[in-house]
Parts: structure tokens; C-alpha cells; sequence
């Protein structure tokens, strides 16, 4: 199999639209399931970057779909934070006589897709909110209907008593590294999942962070294929080749193509104008810090003369202890709390929030999180509902 997660169709960079180098990624999808005669493709929540995607990004999943099936996989998908559950699961049983296999349903947790004699257990993404009742969990968490998901899925293995067991899951599971590129699941330490929550499977195909990374034994983030922040200039992007056909998961990282590298470039305007050091930067897309400690007049415009590439330029004067972004890099690469809290500060000529302000509003970006979760349906749990799953 492989596993990979958080492709984001639709994301930009700085304002750069990524859908050439999700192209390329998905491209390099295809010809790894062909030349590893790969049997199915799971994908691990966020396939979209929005609820409502634009018409180009959804041809775009729809072509590597098809291209996947043709190659010879099936395809898994589970829907992610980003997703619209209702929109990205429409159709989806009829979908599957196909090779598409879409979970974003309560109603399907517990329900596998077999390939093989392998058991994948695909996890929607589950606002505690809103399942937590349906699922009959104890308490109100992440980690809390995740238990309650899982019971169903142990049952369902019990039963079918499978070969190997796989569960894809969208989750902040505790021990993960996170990155700026992330969008917070929730506020005040309510994602938090401990790793036991998927004891008693084979494998745990996770999908949220963006960074490659095991958590414990047997379960692991793919990460996404494409960098969206600079934090993740370190990172080696790509999926998780897993082959079950042994007592346990081997496991192989296939990278991704790189479009253009990040580089992260720190110094004054003179230095890094000049420096040779500089010189592979030079068609990497950058991010700047300059500390001279006056601010240079022109600085991006000169930036760009020598690394066209530049989009975000920063000041950290020699001396001062400030670092200075643009709001689209607020926005773009920080939490809802911390961008309203900024924007209180600077409307108030620095005066930041105090404990009591932050804290209303924390409940408040909370609350309005919450209201668009169940506006959009982004969980179905009016069948659930229907059928008495509560």
C-alpha cells in the first residue's frame, strides 16, 4: 500500500498557487503504483485544502483518481478537517464498484474496505461536538470519540477475524511535530490523541501533520507531499510504501518531486546580496530575515534582483529583539487565537490582550469553528441518527 495524507488540492504558498507541484506530485503517484504493482492508495484526510474547492482543483483529484484505478490500485480516501464530509463523500457507495473507496460518514466507521486479506479501516474526520453522542463516547474529545470509533473497528476485526489490519485516521496524536502549515483541529488541548487509541492494528496510516514522522511503533504521518510554510524547509516530502505481506509492516519512503526547494536566508541586505554562499538559493523559493539595523529602503525589489523567488521578507534589527511579518503571513501561517489576539494588539497601539480577553476570544473562535462545522455537515450524523447508531 501506500500511505499518504494531506494533499490540500487548491492550497497556495504566499499567495503561490501549488497546483503545478501537486500536479507533479500526483504524476510521481502513479508511476510508484506502477512500477511497485501497488495495491491500493490511502490517503489520510485534508484531500481538499476547502470545503468548496474550485472546479480546476477538483478535475485535478478526479484525473489522478481515474489514473490510479487504471494503474491497477484501489483508492482510499478519508475526509480530513479541511473537507466538506457531505461534498467529498457524494456518491461514494456507488463510487466504490469502481475502485473509489470514500469514507466520510459515521455510519461507515467500522465498515472496512478490504483489499486483499487486508482490513483498511478509513476514519472520517470526527468533530467530537457532533459525534461524541452517535458514538456513544465518554467524553467530548478527540481522543475520546476516536476510542469510541475504535471499539468499531475491533469489533468489526473480532467478526471478520482478517489477516493484517490497517485504520487511517486525521488526528493530533500525541508525540507528533507539528509545523506552521497546520490548521488547529481544536483550542485548549482537546485534539490531544495518546498513540494507545490504535492498539491492536498492523498499521495506523495518520494523516493532519505535515511533517514524515513515526509516533509509535506501526504508526506513522506521511506528511504532505507539498510544503506550505516555510517551517517545513527541512523536511523530505513524500508517501509511505508499506508492504503487510510479512509478520510485520515494512515500510519504504518514496519522496516526492520537489518543484523548488525553500531557503531560509538570514543576514543584512550587503551580505546576502554579495555572499557566494547564497548562490543555490538563488532559484529556491526564500524566506528573508534582514538585521541591519536600519531598515533598508527597496529591500524586497533588491532582494528579488538577485533570488526572484523571495516571498516573505522579514526585519530583526541588529540590537532589537523584533521580528516583523506581513498579515498574509499571519494569516496563512498562524492559529485564528493567535492572529485576533495580534490584531487586538495592534489596534490598541501594542497593548496586547490580557487572560481574561484572550480567554473570550478563545471562546469565541471556538464557538464560531463549531457553527461552521455544523453548517457545512462537515460529519453526517443525521443518518446515524436515523438509523439509532446513537
Amino acid at each position: 500500500m501506500i500511505h499518504t495524507s494531506d494533499w490540500h488540492l487548491g492550497r497556495a504558498f504566499h499567495q503561490v498557487g501549488l497546483h503545478a507541484a501537486q500536479s507533479a506530485f500526483l504524476d510521481s503517484l502513479v508511476e510508484v503504483v506502477r512500477s511497485e504493482s501497488v495495491d491500493a492508495v490511502l490517503v489520510s484526510g485534508d484531500v481538499y485544502d476547502r470545503a468548496l474547492p474550485a472546479p480546476d482543483t477538483v478535475a485535478l483529484l478526479s484525473d489522478a483518481v481515474e489514473r490510479l484505478i487504471d494503474a491497477g490500485a484501489a483508492v482510499v480516501l478519508s475526509s480530513g478537517n479541511h473537507d466538506s464530509a457531505i461534498r467529498l463523500g457524494f456518491a461514494s457507495r456507488l463510487l466504490e464498484r469502481s475502485g473509489l473507496h470514500i469514507r466520510t460518514s459515521l455510519d461507515d466507521v467500522g465498515r472496512p474496505v478490504m483489499v486483499g486479506d487486508v482490513a483498511v479501516h478509513p476514519l472520517p474526520y470526527l468533530e467530537p461536538s457532533l459525534t461524541a453522542g452517535p458514538l456513544g463516547a465518554s467524553e467530548r474529545t478527540h481522543a475520546g470519540v476516536l476510542r469510541a470509533a475504535m471499539a468499531r473497528v475491533r469489533s468489526s476485526l473480532a467478526e471478520g477475524r482478517h489477516e493484517r489490519s490497517v485504520v487511517m485516521a486525521h488526528a493530533f496524536v500525541t508525540g507528533g511535530a507539528t509545523s506552521e502549515s497546520e490548521r488547529d483541529i481544536a483550542v485548549g488541548g482537546v485534539a490531544a490523541v495518546p498513540p494507545e487509541v490504535f492498539d491492536g492494528v498492523d498499521y495506523a496510516a495518520l494523516g493532519h501533520l505535515h511533517g514524515r514522522q513515526e509516533v509509535a511503533e506501526g504508526q506513522r504521518y506521511s506528511g504532505s507531499p507539498v510544503a506550505m510554510s516555510f517551517s517545513e524547509a527541512s523536511h523530505t516530502k513524500g508517501s509511505w510504501l508499506v508492504d503487510l505481506s510479512s509478520d510485520k509492516p515494512v515500510v519504504d519512503f518514496v519522496e516526492a518531486p520537489v518543484e523548488r526547494p525553500l531557503a531560509l536566508l538570514r543576514g543584512t541586505l550587503d551580505e546576502l546580496l554579495t555572499d557566494s554562499q547564497h548562490a543555490s538559493a538563488e532559484s529556491a523559493w526564500c524566506q528573508v530575515t534582514l538585521t541591519d539595523p536600519v531598515r533598508p529602503l527597496g529591500a524586497m525589489e533588491r532582494l528579488r534582483a538577485r533570488f526572484p523567488h523571495t516571498l516573505d521578507l522579514r526585519f530583526a534589527p541588529t540590537g532589537e529583539v523584533t521580528t516583523m511579518s506581513a498579515y498574509a503571513g499571519s494569516l496563512t501561517e498562524r492559529s485564528d487565537l493567535a492572529v485576533c489576539c495580534d490584531f487586538l494588539g495592534h489596534v490598541r497601539g501594542g497593548h496586547a490582550a490580557d487572560d481574561d480577553e484572550r480567554a473570550l476570544i478563545e471562546e469565541a473562535v471556538e464557538g464560531a469553528r463549531l457553527r461552521r462545522a455544523g453548517s457545512d455537515g462537515e460529519v453526517a450524523t443525521r443518518s446515524a441518527r436515523g438509523s439509532g447508531a446513537a
